[in-house]
């Protein structure tokens, strides 16, 4: 017996009505699969990232800040071969300072050539650990030409580099003290409104004196553009002038060579420790970029008490931290 027509179209209907549920059903499954499909793989990239922020000394940005327009930095802290308890107190200081937003940081410690076998073995293991290590081709000095071993020597080393590096490899290079603390977000904020050429940036000496144009940086920390150390390089200026006060000597051969005609005075952002007080000290502040002569634990851990750098601590089981 035939369906009547009023039956047929209501099979009809119901028909339509159950194919269209069934595609409303497998999107809204396809949607939660993908959800699920990305939260793991951004749940997999962190874990990634977080690995290889472990294996090498650098606070970078994020893959999710690479449509911003970067900041690369240079940070060298000159120090000695022997020094190792000191570099790694740093590591630890720096390394917590988390990724930034458009920025990749990189902080090498910088000395000359080893000369003692102990060294070979323990700064082959530190390379090997972190990659954060600069050996010059000099005798380890002071104020005889460690400065310009350093700078001269970038071009060279970050163009022949088996690791493939931008051109330029960096925007800014900065020698800085392995006595200053340098809160990472602070300096790069205040880096992005000023000049990729001809820049000189830091804290000016005298310590009364505002005008970055008179004299020279602290060498607390001070900073330059890229075009700088390529001119350092092939100039004779700086060759023919290496002895002396050596942040001293790198503000003559700005004013020799007529370079860095975009300068920016940090001050007083960056400044020396309270104690003892000084003209180029002042208290602890929020806007803080950097502080220097912390010569003792004491000092430092008060520097890093004040800026709360342990905030970030996980609570867990394993530990109790009143």
């Amino acid at each position: 017996m035939k369906p009547t027509k009023p039956e047929s179209r209501t099979f009809i209907l119901f028909s339509i009505f159950f194919i269209i549920f069934l595609c409303v059903l497998a999107s809204i499954n396809e949607v939660r699969f993908d959800s699920l499909y990305n939260l793991g793989k951004c749940a997999f990239s962190k874990t990634h990232f977080e690995s290889l922020s472990n294996s090498s000394f650098q606070v970078t940005n994020s893959s999710e800040a690479t449509s911003l327009e970067e900041i690369r930095i240079l940070i060298g802290i000159p120090t000695l071969a022997d020094h190792y308890h000191k570099r790694h107190f740093l590591r630890m200081v720096y390394g917590i300072q988390f990724p930034i937003l458009g920025a990749k940081i990189d902080i090498k410690f910088v000395f000359c050539n080893l000369t003692k076998e102990d060294q070979k073995v323990l700064v082959a293991l530190e390379i090997m650990q972190y990659n954060d290590v600069l050996i010059l081709d000099c005798k380890e000095n002071m104020n005889k030409g460690k400065t310009y071993s350093y700078f001269s020597s970038l071009p060279e080393i970050f163009t022949s580099s088996d690791e493939p590096y931008p051109n330029p490899p960096y925007h800014y290079v900065m020698k800085t003290d392995d006595d200053s603390y340098f809160r990472l977000e602070n300096l790069v904020n205040s880096l992005r409104p000023l000049a990729r050429e001809d820049l000189y940036y830091g804290y000016v000496i005298p310590c009364p004196s505002m005008d970055p144009f008179v004299h020279y940086m602290s060498g607390m920390g001070y900073l330059v553009s890229w075009d700088i150390v390529e001119w350092i390089r092939g100039s004779e200026i700086p060759k023919n002038h290496l002895e002396g006060p050596e942040d001293k000597v790198f503000g003559d051969w700005m004013r020799e060579g007529h370079k860095a005609k975009n300068r920016f005075n940090a001050k007083w952002s960056m400044y020396n420790y309270p104690e003892p007080p000084t003209r180029c000290t002042h208290e602890l502040w929020p806007d803080t970029i950097a502080v220097h002569l912390l010569k003792n634990q004491e000092k430092w851990i008060h520097t890093l008490r004040y800026f709360n750098a342990t905030a970030k601590l996980k609570p867990s089981k394993l530990y109790h931290i009143p």
